[in-house]
């Protein structure tokens, strides 16, 4: 079996054993980070076209990208009685699945609240952090014919929980073609406003405000290259969610679930885009031999057969493990986006992954499951940032204010202490205004 250690046509095969491991693992996990000098350029222009014109450059780029023939903005606004009717548009089973998914999204995320506190010191000096929520939140969300309302109620939600005062979403309408479920999301998330818009011209028109549109706190929401590249640009200007690179799935399996299974689960992952990866961790080569069989024969079922094949043999990989434990420091290693524990005991292996977006327990909970209704956000960091970033959620739209209010005696006691770092820091005025307070 030692030739199933190299490259594979179908998929690669590695073993996390041999010498050459961290090098091939690197070279797998390597993917360049979003955005060229020729996408730049033509973002830098369009941001600055928007700044300076307004509402006349959004309807410019608009009609140029988007086919549209729009002569007026208000023609792009989407008004609240079509967002009504959207859901008499859809059928009776997918809204039930919408309000399903989003009380489950609303009711975890209302777990996620923080709340302000204080605590008060001997001498009447009084310390605390006030939460607040955002005022304005801007909401990208993909459009035409691809329909991404699992995308509107992940992003929405939280933040309506958070208690943030107006959300706006802008939604692309190629051709003038909007998706009923998006807008149907829409209106059970309670989004405020939606405008048909889309493209870097959209994250600049709510970055910096028009003449009708107002301008938000921070923008949250996935889409193409140049609406990341202009998110990473307007970073400062105001808040962003992150820059997610290609949607991942690591699997740590014992070699008793189903291969079927496992074999669907990375192709969850695979059918989203060529750039995709999907891994596999187990400490039972047959079982590996078993899972690859599986895909070969599934994948030609897939509709998107030809996205996830690609994927697969570009970026996904089967990796023998000695024991569980080895594919625990391995996943650490990758800080997956996605982790499925499709063990007996996932339970014991809980604290032992540090680094890991969403983490799926067990042989019955597919990560398929928290994309859409299982209830925690499925906006998840990726590319290995799971080390220092955590999925979206209620706390990404609240902000938080120091609070300090001193009594004459705790002023008289800080004040002396105030003074002296002052002056050893040449700060003058500093340490004079904090004297003046010396009883």
């Amino acid at each position: 079996m030692s030739d199933l250690f190299i490259t594979d046509p179908f998929i690669t095969r590695l073993d996390a054993n041999q010498s050459d491991f961290a090098a091939r693992l690197d070279q797998l996990l390597a993917w360049e980070s979003v955005s060229d000098a020729r996408v730049a350029d033509v973002v830098e222009d369009i941001l600055q076209q928007v700044k300076t014109r307004g509402d006349a450059a959004v309807i410019e780029y608009t009609n140029r990208f988007d086919r549209r023939n729009v002569q007026r903005m208000a023609e792009l606004f989407i008004t609240a009685k079509q967002l009504q009717a959207a859901l008499s548009q859809i059928t009776s089973e997918q809204r039930r699945a919408l309000e399903t998914a989003a009380e489950r999204i609303r009711t975890y995320h209302q777990y996620q609240l923080q709340s302000s506190w204080r605590y008060t010191e001997a001498d009447g000096t009084v310390l605390g952090q006030q939460i607040s929520a955002m005022e304005r939140v801007g909401l990208y969300v993909p459009g035409g014919k691809a329909s991404y309302p699992s995308s509107v109620l992940m992003n929405a939600i939280p933040a309506k929980v958070a208690g943030v005062n107006e959300l706006t979403m802008v939604v692309p309408a190629p051709d003038g073609e909007l998706s009923p479920m998006v807008l149907a999301a829409a209106a059970i998330a309670g989004v405020d406003r939606v405008i048909t818009i889309g493209g870097a011209q959209a994250v600049a028109a709510l970055a910096f405000g028009t003449e009708t549109i107002t301008k938000v706190d921070k923008i949250v929401g996935p889409g193409n290259i140049y609406v990341a590249t202009a998110k990473r640009a307007v970073f400062g200007q105001v808040a962003i969610d992150m820059i997610a690179g290609p949607s991942e799935i690591l699997v740590i399996c014992d070699g008793l679930t189903d291969p079927d299974w496992i074999a669907m689960d990375l192709f969850s992952q695979a059918e989203h885009d060529e750039q995709a990866q999907s891994i596999l961790l187990c400490p039972d080569a047959d079982y590996l031999d078993k899972v690859e069989m599986a895909m070969q024969r599934l994948l030609p079922t897939l509709s998107r057969q030809a996205i996830a094949e690609v994927s697969i043999k570009n970026r996904g990989a089967l990796i023998l493990v000695k024991d569980i434990a080895q594919a625990i420091a391995v996943s650490n290693r990758i800080a997956p986006e996605h982790l499925e524990l499709s063990v007996a005991e996932p339970e014991n292996l809980l604290p032992q992954v540090r680094h890991a977006g969403a983490i799926f327990m067990g042989r019955h909970t597919p990560e398929a499951l928290g994309d859409y209704c299982a209830g925690p956000n499925h906006v998840l960091p990726t590319s290995g940032t799971a080390r220092f970033s955590s999925p979206l959620g209620v706390y990404d739209f609240q902000k938080r204010s120091s609070i300090i209010m001193c009594s004459p005696a705790g002023a008289s006691e800080l004040s002396k202490v105030a003074s002296v770092l002052a002056r050893s820091e040449h700060l003058e005025a500093h340490a004079r205004s904090a004297e003046y307070r010396i009883k």
